[in-house]
C-alpha cells in the first residue's frame, strides 16, 4: 500500500481544493476560489517534483550510477 500513497496524497489535495473552489465560488467569492485552486496546483507539483526526485535518486542507486 505504500506505493499508492503518493497518488492518494496528489488525489486528497486536489478533492479540497475543489471542494473549497465549489464553497468560495458558491458564496460570491470567486477570486478566492481561484486562488484556491492555483494553491492546490502548486502543492501537487511540490509533492510531484519531490516524488520524481526520490524517484531519480532510487534509479541512480539501482543502477549504482556517479
Amino acid at each position: 500500500m505504500g506505493s499508492l500513497q503518493p497518488i492518494f496524497q496528489i488525489a486528497g489535495v486536489g478533492f479540497i481544493a475543489a471542494i473549497l473552489h465549489t464553497v468560495l465560488k458558491q458564496s460570491g467569492k470567486e477570486d478566492y476560489a481561484h486562488w484556491v485552486t492555483l494553491l492546490g496546483f502548486v502543492i501537487v507539483l511540490f509533492m510531484v517534483a519531490h516524488y520524481l526526485g526520490d524517484l531519480f535518486a532510487e534509479v541512480k542507486r539501482v543502477f549504482q550510477l556517479n
